[in-house]
């Protein structure tokens, strides 16, 4: 089901978390936050909408860390009901677009629900202080061609970095409904 990310409330503060990798290792959310701020983005492995972007995730991930602002992808969809979505998957998809970040495992979906993702891609860019300041798409390509795209995600974080908020206009990311355990 298509869905696109609802209007943010900006401001609250990016809710503590602990999720392995598809490895076992650990991550929590003050070992993955940047200098200057944190993009959380809730993907999948079998997502059209996030295959489609998968190669300029990680490359604007690149852009940001070098501004000092990090990215971590979290999967939380139930992939006992998607068996693509497992972690022996989620690890094939990070080699496939050699994403430069941590792709975790939410297998209990509690940071899903937490911080109110709804689909994949959904992104959330938090300040230095941790405080949400974006909830929008990456870029204005979507599906199509990105031969010449608006970095919406980079700008946005790249103005929170230097600024602390982010930009009033905000354009909802859009893809698959997260498939949460009945």
């Amino acid at each position: 089901m298509l869905l696109s990310t609802p209007k943010a409330s900006l401001g609250w503060k990016a809710i503590p978390f602990t999720l392995p990798d598809p490895d076992g290792t650990s991550y929590s959310l003050d070992q993955l936050a940047g200098e200057k701020g944190l993009v959380i983005a809730f993907i999948c492995n079998h997502c059209p909408y996030v295959q489609a972007i998968g190669h300029r995730l990680a490359e604007d991930a690149r852009v940001l860390q070098k501004d000092g602002i990090n990215m971590v992808g979290i999967n939380s969809n139930d992939y006992r009901s998607v068996p693509d979505d497992s972690p022996p998957n989620m690890k094939l998809l990070s080699q496939k677009y050699d994403f430069p970040f941590p792709y975790l495992v939410d297998e209990s979906q509690a940071v899903g629900k937490a911080y109110g993702a709804v689909c994949t891609p959904d992104f959330f860019g938090f300040n230095q202080a941790g405080e949400l300041q974006y909830r929008g798409r990456l870029d204005d390509a979507g599906m199509g061609d990105a031969s010449t795209r608006t970095t919406d995600m980079i700008n946005a974080m790249r103005e929170i970095a230097m600024t602390g908020t982010g930009p009033s206009t905000q354009l909802p990311s859009m893809g698959c409904s997260i498939k949460w355990s009945r």
